[in-house]
């Protein structure tokens, strides 16, 4: 309904965000470049993760491309005009990126909300990077996967190396950082770089419905699969373990545990609260 939708002034039209029955739907909209990041929807975009992921009215985070593609990294052509970059000590270039990564996709991996990337078309570079970083991919059947830096003579950025390690492991990760592939999405799904492949017209109203599902569910118990998945990626058996039995307990005692068994029982629906 019209009264579910809120317009999110993101400060700039290169990026789009609405608010529809507690999804977030954040939206790169520079599709005559691919959506490639550029100064002013990188800033937005950091703002939107930050704002969406804090925001008690949002259940889940949509993200997105216009036209026919996800993101494309970089402003490949932008790069050619650093020259009085390289006038700034190398210390301080590379505190102002870490700076960066951590405010864009390692805000996006700290959300402790479900957050999807849709993906109509080519993620590449730091475009992956985001897609990557988002919790499940959904991709259209002409979208495609490229780490690209190689291509460009650059080691990778926004966190690819852990992200691709972690979910491809350490021989796929090098296969695509050194090869540069372009990689279609039947084979990005069997790598297990996307969740789901849908045919294009399907992509938006089958990521939406997803995202939609999820804003509904238990909020408390989510954020605690998050951290209990966040945790075991560094941790051991009996240590990641231990961290479950105290999120559980946690868990079975909020009203969306009790809502949801009385829902079991009533045979309907849970309502959850996030409380």
């Amino acid at each position: 309904m019209a009264e579910d939708r809120i317009e999110v002034d993101t400060g700039t039209s290169e990026l789009l965000c609405e608010i529809k029955d507690r999804v977030a739907l954040i939206t790169l909209n520079r599709p005559e470049a691919r959506n490639a990041l550029s100064d002013r929807l990188t800033p937005a975009l950091r703002r939107m993760i930050k704002q969406c992921g804090d925001d008690p009215n949002v259940g889940a985070l949509l993200i997105s491309g216009a036209g026919n593609a996800f993101c494309a990294g970089g402003d490949v052509k932008g790069m050619g005009n650093n020259a009085t970059k390289t006038e700034i000590p190398i210390e301080e270039r590379v505190a102002d990126l870490q700076m960066k990564q951590r405010t864009l996709t390692g805000a996006l991996v700290a959300v402790r909300k479900p957050t999807i990337a849709a993906l109509p078309g080519p993620a590449a570079g730091a475009g992956l990077a985001l897609a990557l970083a988002c919790d499940i991919r959904i991709a259209a059947e002409s979208a495609i996967m490229a780490t690209g830096y190689a291509r460009i003579g650059l080691t990778g950025d926004y966190g690819i190396a852990w992200l691709l390690t972690r979910l491809v492991g350490t021989s796929r990760a090098r296969e695509l950082m050194f090869l540069s592939e372009r990689i279609d999405a039947r084979r990005c799904e069997a790598l297990g770089l996307v969740n789901r492949v849908v045919p294009d017209a399907e992509l938006r109203d089958t990521a939406f419905a997803l995202a939609e599902s999820l804003a509904e569910g238990p909020s408390i118990a989510l954020a605690g699969m998050k951290d209990n998945l966040d945790h075991a990626v560094t941790s051991g058996f009996l240590d990641s373990m231990d961290q479950e039995a105290e999120n559980m307990v946690r868990a079975a005692r909020t009203a969306d545990h009790k809502e949801a068994v009385r829902a079991f029982i009533d045979k309907r629906k849970p309502a959850f609260s996030g409380h």
